[in-house]
């Protein structure tokens, strides 16, 4: 694979690019401003990109006249636009590992790192007789960029663990009280989509964004979903998803 200097204006965005990057240029211009281009643009055999139309133009305001680009010569049409997508959509199936994070996060200390929304914490409430409060306007609540594609309702939640446990505890010898008990909590395994909540939110009625809202599946207000107690100390949370998992 070879990677060569191409004329950053010789290098041609894809007309159909699905992707809406606006918010990341910057964020993509600091980090060539502080740590150089380092990720190569790919394009096809005509100088289209096929993966890095937000490097192009972060380097295009950063000022630079040429960047490094890899040709995907060996690739056919339809590979090319099933990559573009393939791409943008693995990320999405990334996750952190908090605790790794939070350790690499304090070997950094000349990196202004929540340029990029890493924001460390200090442990405030590490001593829970001095302060028991549940609540941190540290904790970062999710942001998605509407895109105007209006899910089903089916696909906001998936519901197949809480179906799994509910027809095991139908079929058990156990009282109905306890039955009960259990189903409801059952509940916490329900495991909420909430970008296509945010889509969602987005064509719903007022009544229905109102009631979304109490019920804490979207956060408008950061004040007062702090007063609700919806939005929780990270680190609390964290711990009780590790808890839970230790428990099977």
């Amino acid at each position: 694979m070879k990677i060569v200097e191409m004329g950053i204006d010789s290098i041609i965005p894809y007309d159909n690019n699905p992707r809406i990057n606006a918010k990341a240029v910057e964020k993509v211009r600091e980090s060539i401003r502080q740590f150089g281009f380092r990720v190569p643009i790919i394009v096809d055999k005509n100088k289209v990109i096929v993966a890095g139309h937000t490097r192009r133009e972060a380097a295009k305001l950063e000022g630079l006249y040429t960047v490094p680009v890899i040709f995907a010569e060996d690739m056919t049409e339809e590979q090319i636009k099933a990559f573009r997508l393939v791409d943008n959509k693995t990320n999405e199936y990334a996750e952190w590992d908090f605790d790794r994070l939070e350790r690499e996060l304090r070997e950094i200390s000349d990196i202004d790192m929540e340029m990029w929304d890493f924001e460390f914490v200090e442990d405030e409430y590490e001593d829970e007789d001095e302060d028991d409060s549940p609540y941190s306007e540290k904790t970062n609540v999710p942001q998605y960029e509407i895109t105007g594609d209006v899910p089903a309702l089916p696909e906001l939640v998936d519901e197949a663990k809480t179906k799994e446990l509910i027809d095991e505890i139908d079929n058990s010898e156990l009282s109905y009280e306890e039955k009960r008990f259990l189903k409801m909590a059952a509940q916490r395994h329900l495991v909420f989509n909430y970008k296509k909540v945010a889509e969602y939110y987005a064509a719903a009625s007022p009544e229905m964004q109102d009631l979304m809202e109490k019920s804490a599946l979207v956060i408008i207000d950061y004040n007062d979903a702090i007063m609700n107690g919806y939005t929780k100390l990270s680190d609390k949370i964290k711990k009780m998803i590790e808890a839970d998992e230790n428990a099977g």
